[in-house]
């Protein structure tokens, strides 16, 4: 099974979402490659080819403000399907975009306008919530999807695959710092997995630490970057989910 192709614009979709129902997207990062702080083995765009949190050196292949302004209002003024969510995700994690939270006020500036029952969400890795503009971004986008798959960081170094410049302990407490989102956990089993004893019960402790108001687990059911990935059943991830939400009294649910 191939992994899917990129994304070859600003605007794609809508997609049928499991939790977001109509999603239209929004890739602010190049075409042609993935960039992205990770390079998760289960990730159905395939390897990141440009592995950073740095993007200076594509700035060029990163589309202005008014290049996804311009993209998003011609996208709605001639599409009339029912939207729930513009999201933010694409072809790695969109905080990296240098002009993230403008982008995001002029999201829900054109979403006014044309679709205001939709929300603004965004699928992101949870690596640059540090960064001052970015986590001012976050706070503006109305529905924040935060990742964090693992409870302990040598899973964290074998599933995500972070650059350098990531460390699993800051996204930890970044994620403690950050109000009201939900966290997003993807189960692997096989060689690699996150599904030990051992390893459960730490998340479940990351998870009372940090706090969310939700948390979503999944598996994977896309092509994969890394081959012999197996999917978790579901009766597992229920099991994980009871486990989680009576440890912790907040709602796990299962996708």
């Amino acid at each position: 099974m191939t992994v899917l192709k990129l994304q070859e614009g600003i605007i794609y979709g809508p997609i049928k979402s499991r939790r977001l129902g109509s999603s239209l997207g929004i890739n602010l990062l190049p075409t042609n490659f993935k960039l992205c702080s990770f390079n998760c083995i289960y990730c159905h765009y395939g390897w990141t080819k440009e592995h950073s949190v740095v993007v200076k050196n594509h700035l060029d292949l990163l589309p202005s403000v008014k290049e996804v302004e311009e993209a998003l209002e011609s996208w709605l003024k001639n599409n009339h399907p029912k939207i729930d969510y513009i999201t933010f995700s694409g072809n790695g994690e969109p905080t990296l975009h240098p002009d993230f939270s403008k982008i995001v006020d002029s999201v829900k500036k054109i979403r006014d306008k044309y679709v205001p029952q939709a929300k603004v969400a965004i699928l992101s890795n949870s690596s640059t919530i540090n960064i001052p503009d970015v986590k001012e971004g976050l706070k503006k986008v109305d529905l924040r999807i935060m990742k964090l798959d693992c409870g302990i960081e040598k899973c964290f170094i074998e599933i995500n695959r972070p650059c350098e410049d990531v460390k699993f302990e800051d996204i930890v407490e970044n994620l403690r710092s950050l109000d009201d989102f939900i966290l997003q956990t993807i189960f692997l089993d096989g060689e690699i997995n996150n599904v030990s004893e051992s390893e459960i019960d730490e998340w479940i402790k990351k998870i009372a630490y940090i706090k969310p108001k939700e948390v979503q687990i999944y598996t994977c059911d896309r092509p994969q970057a890394k081959k012999g990935l197996i999917k978790v059943t579901k009766e597992k991830m229920q099991k994980f989910a009871s486990q989680a939400q009576t440890a912790t009294k907040i709602m796990v649910r299962v996708f």
